[in-house]
């Protein structure tokens, strides 16, 4: 199964992507199943009930209750991909890391047409935002004379992650609906304006050496949606400190922008 999605499914890097490409892969099979076996059944109908075999109209209709128990089977196969494995995927993914995990915690806004990404520093304690403060240099109206912010780091289009630490990643938006995807993490959800969604995933592999990681936007979100993307980057645990060593303001307000 393994080798098989690998032919066609993006490279996982998640923890839980495996479980999500398995159910994937088992409704697509079953998909191709029904497909076959309904369109064989309705070329024979064509055939077997042609008018020339069949002059006169019957009006009884079939005695066979094989459809009956087609129809039960394919329903018993479906209980079982939806309460055997989904719903339980379901329940493991959407608990949060547990605090003692060291949970990488990242504010992402969406906006047309770029990913702002905030990170709260040492101190692990987001700065405060005020809307009265956005600017261009400021775009997420971050508070420089907020203490909780003076260590915080600010990056545009640029998102830093350490392997095998789980990542907290709360998603808004500052205009219209986008989709923050991250398709080798196995990860999707819309950024909504006037809300704040958590999502979290943990990424198991660290990128290879010229391999890009594209943040996109998986929701049409106006003319410019084509170019609204930005780069996300998996690193060891050492390198991932080196990144936060360099990127985290010495003191003052917040760093205008954090680079690759």
């Amino acid at each position: 199964m393994k080798e098989f999605l690998a032919k066609y499914m993006p490279p996982d890097y998640s923890a839980h992507g495996a479980e999500l490409d398995a159910i994937n892969a088992y409704v697509h099979w079953l998909m191709l199943i029904l497909f076959v076996v309904w369109g064989a059944l309705f070329a024979f109908m064509l055939w077997r009930f042609r008018a020339s075999r069949n002059p006169r109209a019957n009006y009884h209709g079939t005695r066979s209750h094989l459809s009956t128990y087609g129809e039960v089977g394919v329903a018993v196969v479906e209980v079982i991909l939806l309460v055997g494995f989904s719903i339980p995927a379901w329940y493991r993914w959407t608990t949060r890391p547990a605090p003692d995990t060291n949970p990488l915690e990242v504010r992402v806004v969406g906006e047309q047409f770029a990913w702002n990404i905030h990170y709260p520093g040492p101190d692990k304690v987001f700065g405060k935002s005020n809307i009265k403060l956005v600017s261009s240099s400021n775009p997420l109206g971050l508070d420089p004379n907020d203490p909780d912010g003076k260590d915080d780091i600010f990056s545009l289009n640029q998102l830093h992650l350490e392997v095998n630490r789980p990542v907290i990643v709360r998603i808004s938006s500052k205009d219209v609906i986008h989709s923050f995807a991250l398709q080798q993490m196995r990860v999707k959800q819309d950024a909504i304006p006037g809300m704040e969604v958590p999502i979290h995933f943990t990424p198991k592999v660290v990128q290879k050496e010229g391999e890009k990681l594209e943040i996109t936007c998986a929701q049409l979100c106006g003319l410019g949606h084509y170019r609204m993307k930005g780069m996300y980057y998996v690193h060891t645990k050492q390198d991932f400190e080196a990144w936060l060593r360099q990127n985290t303001p010495a003191g003052g307000a917040p760093a205008p922008a954090a680079g690759s």
